[in-house]
């Protein structure tokens, strides 16, 4: 058989005078108090509230020496829920929420759940890290929260106050409740975002969404960190340490009390030249173990082979090479024949 859905745009029908003509037989009414620093603002807003509940013939009436607000039935009131609604109306004015958000509590699809959170934590400082936890960096991880679940909410004090409808009340109860126990909200957003996205498909509508939810393994430190140095208590006894022993009883038990002063000097004596052997042996047995001194290597500089080579000498005689050239004599054998030749002329 198929299951029972509710079309999409489908809204119940409003409650209307002509469904209880004759009102209401008995008179109602709740009273709450308010924290000393809510009075100017309740003052303000106040003409707005009766106007509000006025629509749905409702009395309000504010108690500054009290301390309270009081919302009553009239003989005109025909809705026997519009009390109740009136009742969490003054609920959240007392807990912060501003009356902008507070009115919308007067309609049919919207409701309230005011989620004690004090009592949740034991200590203070935790108390208030996990409850900026669910606040975040300048409010970020409240505002996801509440475009996730179209919900208001209020974090004040030891309490969280959320207005919206049914079903995003129900996700913002378990987000907070989760977060005092330690479980980062960050978890339930990705959670809430795929569940958004998977309800746009409506092939999956009648699906179970186990599989394409995320699973969060929960870290458990099996083996706790010892500490380096452990302080071991020792067994409890009723009876007291023994009393150490004094110089005096050491000497009678070793026999040293009834020796005479000169027997006991030469026994002293004895023991000091003793121990001075005993180390002198223990001195000269640890000699063995004692490596010798290695003599140091002293490297010999290995005389220059290459003679230095005159540069300059080299250059003459690529230039006296230039000036040659190939199958002519030297000058100077050029320069004697010259004179030999000026010789045989002036002899003719």
């Amino acid at each position: 058989s198929e299951l029972l859905t509710v079309p999409d745009g489908w809204k119940e029908p409003a409650f209307t005078r002509e469904d209880n003509p004759k009102g209401l037989l008995e008179e109602s009414s709740f009273a709450t108090l308010f924290p000393k620093y809510r009075e100017a603002y309740l003052k303000e807003c106040w003409p707005l509230v009766q106007k509000a509940l006025g629509e749905h013939y409702v009395n309000a009436a504010l108690d500054l020496i009290e301390g309270s607000m009081t919302v009553t039935t009239t003989k005109k009131t025909f809705d026997p829920y519009a009390i109740i609604r009136a009742r969490d109306l003054i609920k959240l004015l007392a807990r912060s929420v501003p009356f902008e958000q507070v009115f919308r509590i007067l309609q049919d699809d919207v409701a309230c759940d005011i989620i004690k959170i004090g009592s949740l934590v034991r200590k203070r400082e935790t108390f208030i890290k996990r409850r900026a936890r669910l606040l975040g960096p300048k409010g970020s991880t409240l505002k996801a929260l509440e475009l996730l679940t179209n919900c208001y909410i209020m974090v004040q004090g030891n309490t969280v106050s959320a207005l919206g409808p049914f079903s995003g009340l129900k996700e913002v109860r378990k987000v907070v409740l989760e977060t005092m126990k330690n479980i980062h909200p960050i978890y339930s957003i990705k959670t809430l975002m795929i569940k958004r996205e998977l309800a746009k498909d409506p092939e999956l509508r009648t699906q179970s969404w186990e599989r394409f939810l995320p699973k969060f393994k929960q870290k458990n430190l099996k083996k706790r960190k010892e500490p380096k140095k452990k302080n071991t208590k020792k067994e409890y006894t009723p009876f007291p340490p023994p009393q150490p022993e004094s110089q005096i009883d050491k000497e009678l038990a070793s026999g040293e009390y009834f020796l005479k002063e000169r027997q006991r000097k030469h026994k002293q004596m004895e023991e000091i030249k003793q121990a001075d052997a005993i180390k002198r042996r223990q001195e000269e047995r640890n000699k063995a173990f004692v490596p010798p001194k290695e003599k140091r290597v002293v490297k010999t500089k290995k005389a220059s082979t290459e003679k230095k080579i005159d540069i300059e000498a080299i250059k003459e005689k690529v230039k006296n090479a230039k000036k040659k050239k190939l199958g002519a004599l030297p000058e100077e054998e050029v320069k004697l024949k010259m004179a030999a030749d000026e010789k045989k002329k002036k002899k003719k």
